[in-house]
């Protein structure tokens, strides 16, 4: 049974990689790697699609850096955290153990109390676009309470929407 479904799993995900998207080169971004460990596979050696949402967050904390803040600090500093409200992830290649996978991750809009980043995850030995994906997130304090974010960071969140659309 299991077999069953891993099988339909793969061929639902090479059906779709075999559609034609016609999606822009994502630019301004920050870039990282990961390494697909045996651990994050299924019985055929294809990634299960909850790990894509991991390698995200992996780009969300490397994006923090390369811009020029640590988001460990943002939340114990400032008692700011960048919570999860939506997220969504289109598979278009499988990506299988040990491929280097490229995460390329941006700010795509960011409000006073929301941000949403885009995120890109390409098998870098071929270049091909393995995924494409956005989450959407809010500023909380620690008790989960949505805030605005706070002044020193609106550098690197700038309001690309009407301070009033959230």
């Amino acid at each position: 049974m299991l077999l069953y479904f891993a099988a339909k799993r793969y061929a639902v995900l090479t059906l779709a990689s075999t559609l034609c998207y016609n999606f822009p080169p994502m630019s301004h971004y920050a870039e990282t790697t990961v390494r697909v460990r045996y651990a994050e596979t299924d019985q055929m050696g294809v990634v299960y699609h909850g790990n894509y949402f991991t390698w995200f967050e992996v780009g969300r904390v490397e994006l923090c850096r390369q811009l020029g803040f640590e988001y460990k600090r943002m939340e114990m500093e400032d008692d700011s955290f960048i919570v999860v409200a939506d997220a969504h992830c289109r598979y278009k290649r499988p990506a299988r153990f040990d491929d280097l996978l490229v995460v390329r991750t941006k700010v795509a809009e960011a409000q006073r109390r929301t941000v949403r980043f885009d995120y890109e995850i390409l098998n870098q030995a071929s270049g091909e676009l393995i995924a494409i994906g956005d989450t959407l997130h809010v500023f909380c304090d620690r008790a989960g309470k949505p805030k605005s974010l706070p002044e020193k960071y609106r550098k690197y969140f700038p309001i690309t929407k009407d301070n009033n659309s959230d």
